[in-house]
């Protein structure tokens, strides 16, 4: 195929024959998949309880750190897309690998704690829905998440994961399901209150540290290299000419993604506020306590969405929580690597997908309690989180690494800011912990 083949879009007459969803999806990518997995079980949880607990006040919130999230995801993205390598391979490549084994090390151990968390969460909801043994179920879930990730084919899988991102769209029907009232929730929204208290900067810290995770950036980068190859073009480094319409479509794509998870995460704590809030049931600690609590208040169909959601988001998230983990170790020991390889071509990172989520699982059948294994990874997340970003500048900012493609000042200092804000959330957790 020539690069003027590869360059030119398919013609309008054949996407027009295809359904409206699936031709508004098909101009998405890396960006929707990582914006809708960061409302993973693990996120429902945090924004049910922030909706429990402080009913509509903190939902401010999520429209303040929506273009900290962008411009983040955003940075891991180009870096993927301009140097065709992921950030670990990057790091490898041009920064001490003590460096590279810490944040590996560290993104490692938080990704298996929050697939386990919410593996167990996905067990749960089915043990809520239809009864019988959690444990089974949550095994399950984790095999089954294995075989796809392994045996199913990149694009049909990429076309999967896009697809599961309407699970999401189960809690947007428990808002309207549960008759909220959407002016009090949007005025609520446009007008931030905050207590400064140590409760509510708490929940701010928790927040942030749900939608801005060291993980989602290691999947966003490695994705836009697994697009390239689909899409058979070369890394922008090597065509600068293309740049322009490449970063025009990350930067479309991200703020879309990004959009679309904190819209979710907005739905989900007006739910949890107008329901449990109201009712006066205010310490949720997991997803799937959200859901059982909403069963005598807001009736059987609502918890039902509720909890469907719940295994929904799972499905889409254990695999970016996975499949974040195998980029990482992948590129650290300089594996063959990606989701677009046969498994006997990559079979180290494939490894390490099955030992991550099968790890995770197993901590399900341990006596650690699943609410201090959340504990403890998202202090890994606080730890990791602000370094990683700062290091993602630098790398964006080598013309050694980025060539003539590195961040222009007003970018570069847009993630300065988003850097420094989580840096102050990371201290304000063990500072309130």
């Amino acid at each position: 195929m020539t690069g003027s083949d590869e360059a030119t879009p398919p013609s309008a007459a054949v996407e027009d024959r295809r359904p409206w969803a699936e031709r508004a999806l098909s101009v998405m990518g890396p960006g929707l998949v990582t914006g809708a997995a960061d409302d993973d079980p693990s996120g429902i949880a945090t924004y049910s309880q922030v909706g429990a607990q402080f009913g509509y006040s903190l939902k401010w919130i999520m429209l303040f750190s929506y273009p900290l999230m962008v411009v983040t995801q955003e940075i891991a993205a180009r870096i993927g897309c301009v140097t065709g390598v992921g950030i670990a391979q990057n790091l490898r490549r041009h920064y001490p690998r003590s460096l590279l084994r810490l944040v590996v090390l560290l993104l490692v151990v938080a990704n298996v704690i929050n697939l386990g968390a919410d593996l167990g969460a996905m067990g749960a909801a089915v043990g809520l829905l239809i009864g019988g043994p959690e444990h089974i179920y949550t095994l399950l879930f984790g095999i089954i998440c294995v075989l796809l990730e392994v045996f199913m084919d990149y694009p049909r899988y990429a076309a999967v994961l896009k697809w599961s991102t309407l699970s999401l769209f189960a809690y947007v029907g428990v808002v309207f399901a549960s008759h909220v009232s959407l002016r009090s929730a949007l005025t609520a929204t446009l007008f931030p209150s905050f207590t400064f208290d140590a409760a509510h900067a708490m929940a701010l810290v928790a927040i942030l540290g749900t939608t801005i995770s060291p993980y989602l950036f290691f999947w966003q980068s490695g994705q836009e290299v697994e697009e390239q190859h689909r899409r058979h073009v070369k890394p922008l480094c090597v065509t600068p000419k293309t740049a322009i319409a490449e970063l025009s479509r990350i930067r479309a794509d991200t703020i879309v993604g990004m959009g679309f998870s904190n819209l979710i995460a907005l739905f989900i704590i007006i739910a949890t506020a107008a329901t449990l809030h109201a009712h006066g049931i205010t310490d949720i600690q997991t997803s799937s306590q959200a859901a059982e609590a909403l069963r005598p208040i807001a009736g059987v169909f609502t918890f039902g969405l509720f909890a469907l959601g719940i295994i929904g988001t799972g499905m889409l998230a254990i695999p970016v929580l996975a499949g974040s983990a195998a980029y990482g170790v992948s590129e650290m020991f300089g594996w063959t690597s990606g989701l677009r390889r046969k498994p006997r071509e990559a079979r180290a990172f494939y490894a390490v997908i099955a030992v991550a989520t099968l790890a995770g699982a197993a901590l399900n059948f341990t006596a650690i309690d699943p609410i201090k294994a959340l504990y403890w990874s998202a202090v890994v997340n606080g730890v990791l989180a602000a370094p990683l970003m700062a290091v993602m500048i630098m790398i964006a900012m080598n013309k050694r690494v980025m060539g003539r493609l590195t961040l222009s000042p007003a970018m570069a200092a847009a993630g300065g800011v988003a850097t420094a804000v989580m840096g102050a959330a990371s201290v304000g957790f063990f500072v309130l912990a």
